[in-house]
């Protein structure tokens, strides 16, 4: 008995939340409750939105001006809330990148990215803390989720690639490393060199600047006085059906 009330109790409450994002006013929600034949017969507008606010008129229990009201305004306070949710969770939101092309490129992927539609491998190749010349490819939408991104967006940190992104490589202790990550499968024993096969459509990105980087894919060479070299590769993720 007590499940089949809880169950009532939210039929009623879906309905009536149903009711307010379809209507913008209460006027509109009554109005929807008048037929032609109200109107014939009672010859005033407002009076049949009386009888219908009274439950005189309309279909099942009507909701009342200050129940519609509050639900409405719980409704937006929901939406408003999400929207704030994403501009917070988007690192670069509000952050100077005035002179800084690569941060700006980064930046405007970023919610794109965060979202599934876009899957992004960025090449870096410049010196570490050591003076050491390394090189890798990182998967920016696996950074995004495992690394706090602010400090890169607000130049306390240097995005540089690791021995666990996609692929690394020291040139002078000429230490090569390669690591799947959930977006890519790395080819690295390959004719046509190395190769990123993405996991969610099985598409291939092609690296190498003299070959196309395959289909739904691009190469955008970013030139900034940051790095030696940083190239990234945008993909378009296709689901299959």
């Amino acid at each position: 008995m007590m499940r089949k009330a809880e169950e009532s109790v939210y039929s009623v409450h879906g309905h009536a939340d149903t009711i307010v994002a379809s209507f913008s006013t209460y006027e509109e929600y009554l109005d929807s409750q008048i037929s032609a034949k109200d109107l014939y017969y009672l010859e005033d507008e407002d009076l049949a939105r009386q009888l219908v606010e009274l439950g005189y008129r309309g279909s099942g229990e009507t909701l009342m001006r200050d129940e519609f009201e509050a639900r409405k305004k719980a409704a937006e306070n929901v939406r408003y809330q999400k929207a704030k949710a994403m501009q917070k969770a988007l690192s670069s939101q509000g952050k100077d990148l005035s002179g800084s092309p690569f941060l700006q490129e980064l930046a405007d992927r970023e919610e794109m990215v965060r979202s599934g539609k876009l899957t992004s491998i960025i090449f870096i190749r410049d010196k570490n803390s050591k003076g050491q010349e390394i090189s890798g490819y990182i998967d920016y939408a696996h950074r995004l989720k495992t690394e706090n991104f602010e400090p890169y967006f607000e130049r306390k940190k240097r995005l540089l690639p690791r021995p666990t992104d996609l692929s690394f490589y020291n040139w002078e202790t000429q230490t090569p490393t390669s690591n799947p990550t959930p977006n890519f499968q790395v080819i690295a024993d390959n004719e046509a060199g190395l190769l990123f096969k993405n996991k969610r459509d099985r598409k291939i990105l092609n690296v190498d600047p003299k070959s196309d980087p395959g289909d739904n894919s691009r190469r955008v060479e970013v030139k900034t006085p940051e790095y030696i070299q940083v190239v990234i590769y945008d993909h378009v993720t296709r689901r299959k059906a």
